[in-house]
């Protein structure tokens, strides 16, 4: 289960993993999305940087999200009752801040209770997922790349996977298997510029783009679109990662203030659509890629997808619902997978995708109902994932 940096509500995937020698193969049995509460998005908006908030607040916050998750928790298990409750429930819960400093990860807060989901349902549940690879200097992102260089094997390189969820983030495999040679990063801003506009610009909407409507009705600012092309982070060598802490509302408030004007609404989302473009193609042109997988709520935005496909002829842009994972869902598989990998003793993510020193199992336990009791330790991770939806 996760929330991502949209903050809209709890994605779901329930998967049953199967080893098979080498092989680890995966059958979805269960996806669902569940909204928060406007009230409550409305207060996690409001503690998001770079608003002020108290730790009374956090606390409440904390309190609140753990009791949605464990709400999701529990209808996914009642969705599988009749194969049987699941083994262990991942909860990434909310981010509510990444901190990076000079191009260096030193922390990360997610919150959403795991105790609650544990209470619950009686199922333990591993929380608490990007900090051990953070502590091992690697960035904590992108996780998903566990997933990614999986889903990837047996495509001939460079082949990458593109999230575009409020960040965009991408994985990138040489197509040699070796998994030295994998590179990842947060390329920047997805949704998270074009939905702050939006939900400012009408507060009772749907809170983002829908369709992409704004975008196509608009037209490009190409003055502001080269001045925030020219963000410094995009200078910085992968691995590296952001999120709402640098780019968000203010963010675009203060390049309006030096654009010395502000363009009307759907002009406005039509160029923050074309820097997410933008800045994509241009890190994948820079890889090399031929084939490029994409998924997160951007891919269903035809605005932003059709404008990548256009940027990157030459490149096959395919949705990863082609290969079994279904695009709006495929984080919280992937977070599956990294719960998995800890209950069998693995590593959850790739040094070369993070920067870490070296592999570490992700991860804090809370118990369940009954004592805690955990497999016995794989020696080796799986070398690809078979993923089918539906037994």
């Amino acid at each position: 289960m996760i929330s991502g940096t949209s903050h809209d509500g709890i994605d779901v995937a329930v998967v049953r993993f199967e080893r098979s020698g080498s092989e680890l193969r995966g059958v979805v049995e269960h996806t669902a999305g569940t909204p928060y509460p406007v009230e409550l998005r409305a207060r996690l908006a409001a503690a998001l940087p770079p608003a002020p908030t108290t730790l009374a607040e956090i606390c409440e916050l904390d309190t609140l999200i753990g009791q949605r998750f464990a709400d999701a928790a529990a209808a996914a298990v009642t969705a599988v009752a009749e194969v049987g409750p699941p083994d262990l429930i991942v909860s990434h819960g909310q981010t509510v801040f990444h901190w990076v400093d000079g191009g260096h990860a030193l922390g990360t807060l997610q919150i959403g209770q795991p105790a609650w989901i544990a209470e619950r349902t009686g199922i333990p549940v591993l929380s608490d997922v990007r900090i051990r690879d953070i502590t091992a200097g690697g960035h904590g992102a992108p996780l998903v790349s566990m997933l990614d260089t999986l889903l990837l094997a047996g495509l001939p390189g460079p082949a990458a996977a593109l999230n575009l969820g409020g960040i965009a983030n991408m994985t990138v495999v040489d197509g040699t298997g070796d998994p030295g040679a994998v590179t990842a990063h947060d390329i920047g801003p997805a949704n998270t510029l074009v939905d702050a506009v939006v939900a400012t610009d009408d507060p009772d909407g749907p809170g983002y783009d829908a369709d992409g409507a704004l975008a196509a009705a608009g037209t490009v600012d190409d003055e502001l679109l080269a001045q925030l092309l020219a963000d410094p982070y995009f200078a910085l060598p992968p691995p590296k990662s952001t999120g709402k802490e640098w780019f968000n509302g203010a963010y675009v408030t203060a390049a309006l203030h030096r654009l010395g004007r502000t363009p009307a609404t759907a002009d406005l989302v039509a160029t923050l659509t074309r820097f997410t473009v933008d800045s994509v193609a241009r890190d994948v042109r820079a890889s090399g890629v031929r084939t490029l997988l994409v998924s997160g709520g951007g891919c269903r935005n035809p605005v932003l997808l059709q404008g990548l496909r256009a940027a990157l002829d030459g490149t096959r842009v395919l949705l990863t619902d082609e290969f079994g994972a279904p695009a709006d869902e495929k984080e919280a598989i992937a977070f599956a997978l990294v719960g998995w990998c800890s209950w069998h003793g693995l590593p959850g993510a790739l040094p070369a995708a993070t920067g870490a020193r070296g592999p570490r199992v992700l991860g804090t336990l809370t118990p369940g109902a009954g004592p805690l009791r955990l497999p016995e330790p794989m020696e080796a991770p799986p070398a690809t994932l078979r993923l089918t939806v539906g037994s």
